[in-house]
Parts: structure tokens; C-alpha cells; sequence
């Protein structure tokens, strides 16, 4: 069991390596990774429970996927920091040949990575599949996944939102990453979507809203709510609110950094900010 200090400077040091692997290859998503590390790092770190080693198969071990792979760089971060591969592979970030590439993929067998996930929208069906598996075997261990905001313009998302709730999927924590950002602009002015919680009621499930979705005690309190309605025949969502570009100050609540990689005095900025807690790679 980890300490919220200890998670806070691990989420530190994720945040310094999501910035370092970005612009060593000047292309990557630092806006939604920041946004995202706190709740990765309670995840991974605190929330799941997870066995040793990796496999495929998951049984017996809480599952996540990522849905909005462009975020790879926090992923690839926590995934090295929890032992699933050596932190010093970040260095290959986006390279030719390397297993760490801009969206996460499987072909290459990366320890950690469930799903390939370039394409939006997908990511909630493949993890109702996996949680219905875990049924079908008597498996008591839960499926967690991340999806963006904007994402949910996505129509897959919602057949399979109607699914999950008509087959009484209650072993999935489907989590939202609401920043009210995409590539393009605000949410609310690319396509607006009302009110998501609203939408997740209507279409049957249990939503849980955690305000301060980038403080490690309140994700790890709406989360600990969230895992005690599973098991109730409804599926779970959590409304997270969170700041693109969190903890660097340029970066934060604006979409111009959703997928642009920062310059060298900008990095030098953005590292002073964020302080080595664990050392870099």
C-alpha cells in the first residue's frame, strides 16, 4: 500500500517523463497524458489488483484498457515504473522498430498492453468481451478502462454503452477522462454532448463524479465508491474530472497542447516545474 506522498512523486516523475519522451522526438500527446497521470498512477499503483508478471489471459487479476491510445506516453510511463518492462525503455518512445510506438499496439508483445488502441471508440466494446470472459470463468476480478471526453462522439461507444447495461455487465469501471478538450478545440464547441452523466443514467448505468480528478485522494475515494457499486447487475462509470496539461503552466486548459511537443526552453520550463522525485531515465 502506497502513501498519497509516494503516489504524488511518482505521479511527479511520470509527468517529467511524459515531457522528456514527447520532445526527444518532437511528436506525442503530453496534453491528455498529464491530464491522466494521477489516475493512472492511483490505478496501477493503489486501485487494481494485479499478480505478477504479465499474460495475456488476466485470470485472476483486475484488467485495464486504454481506449484513447494517443495518451501513450503516461500509459508507457506508469506500465516501466510498475515493473512491466525497464524504465529505461522510454528512450525508445516513437522510435523505428521499438515496442513503445506512438499508439500502443500488440504485435511486438509489449508486457502491459492488452489492445491496440490508434482508433478511438473502440476500446469499451473489447472490455466488455473481457469482463463477460471473466464471468463465463468464474472470475470475481474487474475490468477497468480510460476513454476521452470527446471520444464519445464516437458511435461504437454508445452501442456499446446500450449493450453493456441490457447484458448486466457489472464487473467494468468504465472511467471518462472529462477535460472538455480535443484536438480541434472545447469539446462543447467541436460537437457538444449535453450532459455525459445524464446520458450514462438514461442508458442504465451506475456514474460516479469525481470533481478533482487530479488529486490522488479524491480518485482514490470516487474510485473505492465506484468498485463498491460493482456487483449490483449495472455497469459502472466514473466521471473524471481532470485539466488537460496539468502541472505545467503554459500547457493546462487549453487544446494547443493535445498533441504538440514542447521546444527545449519550453521543456526546461515545464521540468522546473516538476521537480525529479525518482531520477530520470
Amino acid at each position: 500500500m502506497a502513501n498519497t506522498k509516494e503516489l504524488q512523486d511518482l505521479t511527479t516523475q511520470v509527468r517529467r517523463d511524459i515531457l522528456r519522451m514527447v520532445h526527444k522526438v518532437n511528436s506525442g500527446h503530453p496534453g491528455g497524458s498529464l491530464g491522466c497521470a494521477e489516475f493512472l498512477v492511483a490505478l496501477y499503483n493503489e486501485i487494481m489488483d494485479r499478480k505478477d508478471g504479465f499474460d495475456m489471459d488476466g485470470i485472476n487479476e483486475d484488467l485495464f484498457f486504454l481506449s484513447n491510445g494517443h495518451i501513450s506516453p503516461v500509459f508507457y510511463s506508469v506500465l516501466a515504473h510498475a515493473g512491466y518492462f525497464p524504465v529505461e525503455e522510454l528512450n525508445t518512445f516513437r522510435l523505428i522498430d521499438s515496442r513503445l510506438q506512438g499508439h500502443p499496439t500488440t504485435h511486438e508483445g509489449l508486457p502491459g498492453v492488452r489492445i491496440a488502441s490508434g482508433s478511438l471508440g473502440q476500446g469499451m466494446s473489447v472490455a466488455l468481451g473481457a469482463a463477460q470472459a471473466k464471468k463465463l470463468n468464474g472470475d470475481d476480478s474487474l475490468v477497468y478502462t480510460l476513454h476521452g471526453d470527446g471520444e464519445l462522439q464516437e458511435g461504437q461507444n454508445w452501442e456499446a454503452i446500450m449493450y453493456a447495461s441490457a447484458k448486466k455487465v457489472d464487473n467494468i469501471i468504465c472511467t471518462i477522462d472529462l477535460n472538455g478538450q480535443q484536438i480541434d478545440g472545447a469539446t462543447d464547441t467541436v460537437l457538444p454532448m449535453g450532459s455525459i452523466e445524464a446520458k450514462f443514467v438514461a442508458f442504465g448505468w451506475d456514474v460516479i463524479t469525481i470533481e478533482e480528478g487530479n488529486d490522488i485522494d479524491a480518485i482514490l475515494k470516487g474510485m473505492a465508491e465506484a468498485k463498491a457499486l460493482t456487483g449490483k447487475e449495472k455497469p459502472v462509470c466514473v466521471l473524471l474530472k481532470t485539466v488537460m496539461g496539468n502541472g505545467v503552466d503554459f500547457m493546462m486548459y487549453t487544446h494547443a497542447w493535445h498533441g504538440k511537443a514542447p521546444s527545449d526552453e519550453q521543456l526546461e520550463n515545464a521540468l522546473a516545474q516538476n521537480p525529479a522525485t525518482l531520477g530520470d531515465y
